[in-house]
């Protein structure tokens, strides 16, 4: 089964978090978090930071990350990790797979015209609001 795995961006300020407009398929055009595949053997953590890194340019030294929750998806054999973090300070980020945006909390996230994932933004937003530590 293969894994992949998005990360919830959290600004310091609590009220934008970072999305990324998907230039290719899946979701082209719509909003999503970053995040991406997990390779064969690799730690789940490590993956999560690694391509937290490829497509912002954020490291360990800027947010601390944890795993918030899971989807399986037996019929089209995958599962996606979600992780969440804030950022310890104000950074820049960059990266050239997709265009990244701070957008504010405010957004109605179950959008599925604006938001990829079939409405799962949204309800990470909501579980993620449920947790003010992170």
């Amino acid at each position: 089964m293969q894994g992949y795995n998005c990360i919830a961006v959290l600004h310091p300020d609590g009220e934008r978090w970072l999305m990324c407009k998907r230039l290719k398929d899946p979701y082209k055009g719509l909003y999503n978090l970053v995040g991406g595949k997990i390779e064969a053997g690799e730690d789940h953590l490590d993956a999560a930071y690694r391509e937290l890194f490829e497509e912002t340019a954020l490291t360990r030294d800027d947010i601390g990350i944890v795993r918030l929750m899971s989807f399986d998806y037996p019929l089209d054999g995958c599962y996606v990790e979600i992780y969440a973090g804030r950022l310890k300070t104000e950074k820049q980020v960059s990266g050239e797979e997709n265009e990244l945006v701070w957008m504010s909390v405010s957004e109605n996230f179950f959008d599925m015209s604006r938001f990829a994932g079939e409405g799962n933004i949204g309800h990470i937003y909501e579980i993620l609001k449920l947790h003010p530590e992170i």
